[in-house]
């Protein structure tokens, strides 16, 4: 695995060692999508020989888990946790509450009728 260090984060927030893993995750994911998308084009082309597809899906099979796109997950910028995520601003439930409050978020103000 130490192939897949990435040699600069680039992280900004707050960090600790899951947000860390999430980050190599998402940059492991990147940089082996285009040759994950081949194989499965290779495996669902019914025109190629049999025996073609399945070596790319033992191909697939044998990748890294961190090249899956399940295993991203989505996690807040601001305090790291991984529930109740605003996809929009990328920030927990909790952050998104004292934020808004405090006039730091662009277009959102308390809602009042």
């Amino acid at each position: 695995m130490s192939h897949f260090r990435s040699k600069k984060l680039d992280l900004s927030g707050f960090v600790n060692a899951r947000v860390m893993r999430d980050h190599t995750k998402r940059k492991v994911f990147e940089q082996y999508e285009p040759e994950r998308q081949a194989l499965r084009y290779i495996i669902r082309n019914t025109t190629l020989p049999q025996r073609t597809r399945a070596q790319a899906q033992l191909q697939l099979s044998q990748m890294h888990a961190y090249t899956r796109p399940t295993q991203i997950k989505n996690r807040c910028v601001a305090g790291g946790i991984a529930r109740s995520i605003f996809r929009d601003f990328r920030i927990a439930r909790y952050q998104f509450r004292e934020q808004a409050l405090a006039g730091e978020l662009p277009g959102v103000k308390k809602a009042s009728w």
